[in-house]
């Protein structure tokens, strides 16, 4: 069985890649594997890490529900995202990492999110990049 990593934020564009990765999971009979990191820091108080465990839960539940076999990872280590995202990927040997983008403005589409662009340029294996709806 293989495994998908995804990169999860309570936003749209996490919430475009979790359910392209749910689906790529259920394609592939794959293992699904979510992580959710956070820099740390004090904007990410008691309040912010309840509400992220409740997030969470909620994704544990959808997996659960939709009967992929998963592994939900939240990570608050003062690492970048993209460094979490990529080591995590390497050491479950993934065959696909998900991300998600969001729309920019015409300036910022000259330069791409930092982490995107590093999980893109630096990941072991293909990366699928989901756009968020508009």
């Amino acid at each position: 069985m293989g495994t998908i990593v995804v990169g999860y934020v309570p936003k749209p564009e996490g919430e475009a890649a979790l359910a392209k990765a749910i689906e790529e999971a259920g394609l592939r009979g794959s293992k699904l594997v979510v992580v959710n990191s956070h820099r740390g820091g004090s904007e990410f108080d008691s309040t912010a890490a309840r509400r992220a465990e409740e997030e969470m839960a909620g994704i544990k539940a959808r997996l659960d529900a939709a009967g992929i076999e998963h592994d939900i990872r939240q990570l608050v280590r003062g690492f970048e995202p993209a460094e979490d995202l990529i080591s995590i990927a390497e050491a479950s040997a993934a065959e696909l990492i998900v991300i998600g983008l969001r729309r920019r403005s015409p300036v910022g589409k000259l330069i791409l999110g930092s982490n995107a662009q590093r999980v893109l340029l630096d990941a072991h294996c293909p990366v699928m990049a989901v756009k968020a709806e508009s």
